[in-house]
């Protein structure tokens, strides 16, 4: 079965919900931080849907696999901003774990999408 758009895969979806959790806990980040490490976070987060729409687009499976591999790497940079926002106590650690873990979902998400294409790709 062919997605008709990107916005019907489960990874957009939970990337895009993602965006938002990103968005609000950035709003509350001191003033100073408004182009610097918030600034990143939220980028690093816009990256990751963009990239899996950008790839879905594309006309080659090849080309959504390599723009996963940047929504993954997207993904990882985002983990490493909020820890260090964490680290600097803009917001709680326990606020940090919960976020985490959808971090991490969405990263096992984007896993398996890979290598499904990757599979489909080798038959």
């Amino acid at each position: 079965m062919k997605l008709k758009s990107f916005r019907e895969l489960r990874v957009w979806q939970s990337s895009m919900e993602l965006v938002e959790i990103i968005y609000r806990l950035t709003q509350n980040f001191p003033k100073d931080e408004i182009y610097g490490l918030s600034s990143q976070i939220q980028r690093a987060a816009v990256s990751v849907p963009s990239n899996i729409a950008e790839g879905h687009t594309r006309e080659h499976t090849k080309e959504f696999l390599h723009h996963l591999s940047m929504a993954q790497a997207s993904l990882a940079e985002l983990e490493t901003q909020l820890e260090i926002a964490v680290r600097l106590k803009y917001f709680a650690r326990d606020e940090f774990d919960r976020i985490l873990v959808l971090v991490v979902a969405l990263g096992k998400q984007l896993y398996s999408l890979r290598n499904a294409l990757l599979k489909r790709l080798k038959t």
